[in-house]
């Protein structure tokens, strides 16, 4: 999956960009205050967006 798509993703579920780090951006719930890392690629392994979801719990996006 793109990473723009993705973050487009997170967004939709109040998931908003908390702060950015060397390799990584750090996104943050809204509802319920949970912070995970998105690796800074241009494309992102499904793998990889499935186990951010479940960080934030959010719903799978595939």
């Amino acid at each position: 999956m793109k990473r723009n798509d993705f973050i487009k993703y997170l967004n939709r579920f109040n998931c908003i960009l908390y702060r950015e780090g060397a390799k990584h951006s750090i996104f943050k719930n809204l509802n319920n205050d949970f912070k995970t890392a998105v690796p800074r690629h241009n494309e992102l392994k499904n793998n990889t967006c499935k186990e951010i979801c479940k960080q934030l719990e959010i719903p799978n996006p595939f």
